[in-house]
């Protein structure tokens, strides 16, 4: 291979490794090799070979889409990639569109480093490089807007969130030695011992044990930035309590709760990658809580389980179906609630039909787009349920709209 090909494509896994991506030289040589021959001249070809060679991780596939498109580039490259990252001036009427998933950290991977002898600058909000209260900035930041070493940084976050203390009694008892409730059967048994005599009081009180977290998790499409961090806040979730049963779907339902059980949370992660062959795909809600409520219901929501359904509630293929299984689900577990990304919008409304007919079985309608609301999710597990995340409110403000149209 002739020219300077064989080092742009160099430069081009360094930039992918600085994403985020797992690039090792042996990929680079590979995908040397596969340009070399010159049989691929279309660029569609060049970009499906490295995508072959680069992307072993279907969550990856949105950054190397990015860095594809912004590194082939001719002219401009750096200037693009700022003009992309900066907001919108404060004159423009228009507010200033999300970039999308990946760019941020395409953007950072590509952008040239900083002198030792430049003076530091003040720094925007959409690079993320915190500097005042890393921890408090990093809270309120989406998850789908995140540079690779932000979402390094929330992961760690994730494992040190104090989680749910939601302890209910049952109907065992365990022994104590000093009490209220007198354990009767014990007393006598130990009277008997001491020939009559004497009654030494034996006491106990009922076991307390964490209810069941069941947590089914959308992974289509619109879903995937949030849902690969939400399955972080599961693997952590089902490293400290016992009884966490996790399922995804997109055009199918899929249990990985054994893959969520690996020790390390990024090997967790793609053994459930490769467990869920329809990832970033298609959403069928109904179909999938079909599927949960004939074949896992009764396994997994015994003992007063607590469902966390995550998806944006966005079917595709509406019927009277989606409300019928959403109220079987309802009627099988102790709490239902509803987590949605869509609810970080200030202006969301329920309009969507499936929406609306998800709205009336949930106990709980609560957001999940940042790590604030992961923190405030684990804090309303610990308590009843109020009023402020009632869905009833969501179906009168939507109705309120429908009427002032």
């Amino acid at each position: 291979m002739t020219g300077r090909l064989p080092e742009n494509v160099a430069f081009f896994a360094r930039a992918l490794r600085a994403a985020g991506l797992p690039v090792g030289p042996g990929a680079v040589v590979e995908a040397v090799e596969a340009l070399a021959d010159g049989a691929l001249g279309e660029r569609e070809d060049v970009y499906w070979a490295l995508h072959a060679i680069f992307v072993k991780k279907h969550e990856d596939s949105p950054v190397y889409d990015q860095a594809f498109r912004l590194f082939w580039r001719r002219r401009n490259l750096i200037e693009k990639i700022m003009a992309q990252m900066s907001p919108v001036s404060p004159g423009a009427e228009r507010q200033p569109e999300k970039a999308e998933a990946g760019a941020l950290r395409v953007a950072e991977a590509f952008a040239p480093p900083a002198r030792e002898d430049e003076p530091p600058v003040e720094l925007t909000e959409l690079t993320a490089r915190l500097t005042v209260s890393d921890r408090e900035m990093l809270k309120s930041r989406d998850f789908a807007q995140m540079t690779a070493a932000e979402i390094a940084r929330a992961k760690q976050l994730i494992a040190e969130l104090r989680l749910p203390d939601d302890s209910v009694p049952t109907r065992r008892f365990r022994p104590l030695a000093h009490g209220r409730t007198i354990d009767l059967r014990r007393t006598l048994r130990q009277s008997l011992k001491g020939g009559g005599g004497s009654i030494d009081l034996a006491f106990r009180e009922r076991r307390q044990v964490h209810p069941p977290i069941v947590a089914l998790v959308d992974i289509s499409g619109s879903m995937a930035e949030y849902s690969r961090i939400f399955l972080h806040f599961l693997h952590a979730l089902t490293e400290r309590r016992r009884r966490v049963h996790s399922f995804v779907f997109g055009t199918r339902l899929t249990n990985v709760t054994r893959m969520l059980k690996a020790r390390d949370p990024d090997d967790a992660l793609a053994l459930a990658g490769k467990a869920a062959p329809d990832w970033e795909g298609g959403t069928r809600i109904s179909a999938a809580l079909h599927d949960f409520n004939r074949v896992w219901s009764r396994r997994v929501l015994a003992g007063g389980a607590v469902v966390l359904l995550f998806t944006d509630g966005l079917e595709r293929h509406l019927d009277d179906s989606l409300g019928f299984e959403m109220d079987r689900l309802h009627r099988s577990c102790r709490q239902l609630v509803w987590l949605n990304p869509l609810l970080r919008y200030d202006a969301f409304a329920a309009r969507a039909s499936g929406i609306r007919a998800m709205l009336p079985h949930v106990d709980s309608f609560r957001p999940i787009h940042n790590l604030a609301a992961m923190a405030d999710l684990c804090a309303a597990l610990s308590r009843d349920i109020g009023r402020e995340n009632d869905p009833r409110l969501w179906l009168k403000r939507a109705q309120a709209s429908r009427l002032s149209a």
